[in-house]
């Protein structure tokens, strides 16, 4: 667990270097590392989401507050462009292509640049969606990223396996 909170340590902070990059060289705010509400569809980050997307979290969100969870969009969509930047800073982080990928996608492949994957912040949300998100049809992905979730469950109601990574 200790690497996991490692790896997202550092993909957090490359994220913000990358927002501050990004309104700086465009003028619009990124939205990584941002505590964004699911109810703030004015910000792309959100509003930009497949409609299934958002209102699946937009309901575990409720759901979660009635628990005492306070659930938050670190992620949402994001613009090719920003994507890119993100796996080039992944590049750099890590030292090849390969190793990158195993965290950020190409901006071709990216769910978020799809507007069908979310990164969810808040304490204890990931965790609250990881044992709560199926009846949404929200499934955490991948096993390094505990904060990753997509509409993914079967016509039973079912997750799928975690994949080792994004690779």
């Amino acid at each position: 667990m200790g690497a996991i909170m490692h790896i997202r340590s550092a993909l957090a902070t490359a994220f913000a270097v990358c927002a501050l990059a990004a309104t700086a060289a465009t003028g619009v705010a990124a939205a990584d590392a941002q505590a964004l509400s699911p109810y703030d569809v004015q910000n792309p980050a959100v509003g930009n989401l497949d409609p299934q997307l958002l209102a699946a979290v937009q309901q575990a969100a409720s759901a979660a507050g009635a628990a005492g969870i306070t659930m938050t969009i670190t992620s949402g969509w994001r613009s090719p462009e920003f994507q890119q930047q993100l796996l080039d800073d992944a590049v750099a982080t890590y030292g090849s292509v390969a190793a990158a990928l195993a965290y950020v996608q190409t901006p071709q492949r990216s769910r978020h640049v799809q507007g069908r994957a979310v990164d969810i912040g808040g304490a204890g949300a990931d965790q609250w969606l990881i044992a709560h998100g199926a009846p949404f049809g929200l499934c955490q992905i991948y096993a390094n990223e505990l904060w990753h979730f997509e509409l993914a469950t079967d016509n039973a109601g079912n997750c799928p396996a975690l994949l080792p990574n994004a690779t």
